[in-house]
């Protein structure tokens, strides 16, 4: 088809400059039939060739099937026409179906005001992951915005469990100076737990909150996204002009920056609703309309129950920290802020760590490790190998026997101590040196050598004493005296002369 303003071009000439045709193509290098059809081309208005399609036999059965079933699937009504005798494609067949589905007629959404003070809108946004310390972690954005002025308010968390959200919220009243009557909630999981139509079961954790703050939750009706639209706005503002190109060195650097962007740039936007203030005059007008903070701030750090193992540190967000040596195999409470990591057993605060965002630490309170190794150091509990060989000394050759033939030696030593218990340290001493002349003495040999002692000496057979596991008697190492040092006491005696016995 040729172009409209050629065919007006080449008509003007023809008609009010009177040009041949041959003239009109000789000026314009064109061919004379393509002159010729510009002249009987309506201006506007070409009429082009319609050629018959496949699908025209079917038109009325696809309209009336759309007609009463509209969600009916290009796929499922392919199928129907195919039965019928349809010989087409089925891609040109889809473009058929999507050009005469009846579509939905468009809704119109009304200009949703608020009064100063009466409400503000919340969400999460997903930031991506970045290096936080040595790990890199996935950033979480907290976004609070009042309805009536624009002002925004956001801070940056590692993760979006119900102790952050809270903690997000208190961090936006203490900056906005009060609290909005209605806060208005996607559905999230830190807020809605579940919803079926209008039934609605919000988290109950927030449920205590608002109660305590005063406001009511109130969830964005379903498919009504319009209605959370200042806080989207707002996240898709951070995205753009605050969080791109932004550098800083850890979690609180990155909120003070979001916080002096909140105060200054952010606040310095002309009001939407009214374009003769910016959004820090609105929020000035808003600040007294809001509901004033209570004095004691709410509880929302976050609370973990750890276990503490055979080392004096307890687990937490994939850091160790220390705890005081005394509080072993008990079961403490972790409170947690993004500044601090408080450790309680009961309602004591036994610990107090500066919180780290790395993982994979040791994070110690030198005290602690001092505490402990002054403990070791007084050596008031002896290894049960230490007592046996202060009690007797063979000992030590004996093990090295069994260790050599391959024995175990943790029962070999158990079995030894029973016996010094049972029987006592100067028994056990003389069994093990008869024991070791012996080519493979075993502890059977050692306890049969003790049994013959005790019947040759016509003593009377040894008594066990069982003794609690707490007992300090099990930590008494008691080595005999040697008898011989008894002959220093006295000078030998003199022996008789002749003369004494004349």
């Amino acid at each position: 088809m040729i172009p409209d303003e050629l065919c007006a071009h080449i008509q003007r000439l023809h008609t009010q400059e009177k040009w041949t045709v041959h003239a009109l193509a000789k000026h314009l290098r064109l061919h004379h039939s393509t002159i010729r059809r510009a002249l009987g081309q309506t201006l506007g208005a070409a009429v082009a060739r319609v050629r018959p399609s496949l699908s025209d036999p079917f038109l009325p059965f696809i309209q009336d099937s759309l007609s009463r079933y509209p969600g009916l699937s290009a796929a499922r009504l392919f199928q129907m026409v195919r039965e019928r005798g349809y010989t087409g494609a089925p891609g040109h067949f889809r473009a058929i179906v999507a050009k005469h589905r009846p579509r939905r007629p468009a809704e119109a959404y009304l200009s949703l005001r608020t009064l100063p003070g009466e409400q503000a809108q919340v969400d999460w946004a997903h930031f991506g992951k970045h290096p936080i310390g040595n790990t890199p972690r996935a950033l979480w954005a907290f976004v609070m915005v009042l309805s009536y002025s624009r002002q925004l308010f956001v801070r940056f968390f590692l993760g979006q469990v119900q102790s952050l959200f809270l903690q997000g919220h208190q961090h936006a009243f203490s900056f906005f100076g009060g609290v909005p009557r209605v806060l208005l909630y996607d559905n999230l999981k830190s807020a809605v737990l579940e919803r079926v139509g209008d039934a609605i079961r919000f988290h109950p954790e927030l449920w205590q909150f608002a109660s305590y703050h005063g406001f009511e939750p109130r969830p964005v009706a379903v498919a009504r996204g319009n209605e959370k639209g200042r806080v989207e706005r707002a996240i898709r503002y951070l995205r753009t002009s605050f969080f791109p190109a932004r550098r800083w060195t850890d979690l609180a650097d990155l909120n003070q920056q979001a916080l002096t962007f909140c105060e200054t740039e952010a606040a310095q936007r002309r009001c939407p609703d009214d374009k003769t203030l910016t959004v820090r005059a609105a929020w000035e007008l808003e600040r007294p309309r809001l509901t004033p903070l209570p004095q004691t701030p709410y509880p929302t750090d976050e609370r973990v129950e750890v276990r503490v193992g055979k080392q004096p540190y307890v687990r937490f967000d994939r850091n160790d920290y220390s705890v005081p040596h005394t509080v072993v195999r008990r079961t403490l409470t972790v409170l947690a802020t993004d500044q601090t990591v408080r450790i309680l057993d009961g309602g004591a605060e036994i610990a107090h760590h500066a919180r780290s965002f790395s993982q994979g630490l040791l994070i110690e309170n030198p005290a602690h490790i001092a505490a402990l190794r002054a403990q070791k150091s007084q050596g008031k509990e002896p290894s049960v190998l230490a007592r046996l060989v202060a009690a007797a000394p063979s000992v030590t050759p004996f093990l090295q026997r069994q260790a050599e033939r391959g024995t175990v030696l943790g029962p070999c030593i158990v079995r030894l101590q029973s016996l010094l218990d049972l029987f006592g340290a100067a028994p056990l001493e003389l069994a093990l040196s008869q024991a070791l002349h012996l080519p493979a003495p075993t502890v059977h040999d050692v306890h049969l050598l003790l049994d013959q002692h005790t019947r040759q000496l016509a003593l009377p057979p040894p008594i066990g004493v069982s003794l609690p596991e707490d007992s300090p008697l099990r930590a008494l190492s008691v080595t005999p005296h040697p008898l011989a040092s008894y002959d220093t006491l006295c000078p030998p005696a003199k022996k008789e002369s002749e003369d004494d016995r004349d």
